[in-house]
């Protein structure tokens, strides 16, 4: 199972969100490359990169400091935040990324994913951001009537290879992630689905592993200190 720890950005800082509200932020750094390059040397090999101004705004504000972290780094990142048309996914393909996700057009605009995926192939994924079992867009400020996991099926049959599905009511809260949804969704054949949302136990990262989940998002629990990340890494890698 991959490891990717996680980095959200706003105001061009590190920073963590509380159930995905934006005036519950803690601020971490100011210095987001340094934070990437401590994962590094921690021996990570992947990192997940949000923009959470982007994500908001609709545009990619933080897009110079992620270009900067995957420069420097040199790490496999998946970046997601504010990337609604192709000539952004293909400025952040261009910078050196390995990956990027789509939330809010994938769910909104079903043709801007056809023809992502098929101009992209893997390099595109999409964000399944769910709030009570609903797709939540625009950072999370919006609730759909769209229930989650369907919308996984239907990412699928849009040839998407790669989910990544966020518990909301559980990121941030150091609470453990809703291992339950990742047990059904990894039945969905064809489907690499990366758990995000609450992990904050070994154990987690074992049974995720153990079930069949392609990746693991660690975020909150890194930065309070109640996750190591090279431990994390070493069981990941043992579970398989």
């Amino acid at each position: 199972m991959q490891i990717y720890p996680a980095i959200d950005l706003k105001n061009k800082q590190v920073v963590r969100l509380y159930k995905g509200d934006y005036a519950k932020v803690t601020v971490y750094s100011d210095n987001p490359v340094a934070t990437a390059l401590s994962f590094k040397e921690a021996g990570a090999g992947n990192i997940h990169l949000v923009d959470l101004d982007g994500a908001k705004e609709g545009s990619p504000v933080n897009y110079g400091v992620i270009k900067d972290i995957v420069s420097e780094t040199q790490l496999f990142a998946e970046v997601g935040g504010g990337i609604r048309d192709m000539r952004r996914i293909e400025n952040y393909l261009k910078a050196g990324a390995g990956r990027v996700i789509l939330g809010t057009a994938a769910l909104e605009n079903p043709d801007f994913l056809a023809e992502a995926v098929k101009e992209f192939g893997g390099s595109v994924a999409v964000g399944i951001d769910a709030k009570d079992g609903k797709v939540a867009t625009r950072g999370w400020l919006d609730v759909s009537d769209t229930d989650a996991a369907e919308f996984a099926v239907r990412v699928r049959d849009a040839g998407v290879k790669t989910v990544i599905y966020t518990d909301i009511s559980k990121d941030g809260t150091l609470s453990g992630t809703n291992m339950e949804v990742y047990g059904k969704l990894v039945k969905i054949g064809g489907l690499n689905v990366i758990a995000s949302g609450g992990i904050t136990y070994i154990d987690e990262i074992r049974q995720l592993a153990r079930v069949g989940v392609y990746g693991a998002i660690l975020g909150k629990a890194l930065y309070a200190g109640l996750l190591n990340l090279a431990d994390a890494l070493r069981a990941a890698e043992e579970s398989v």
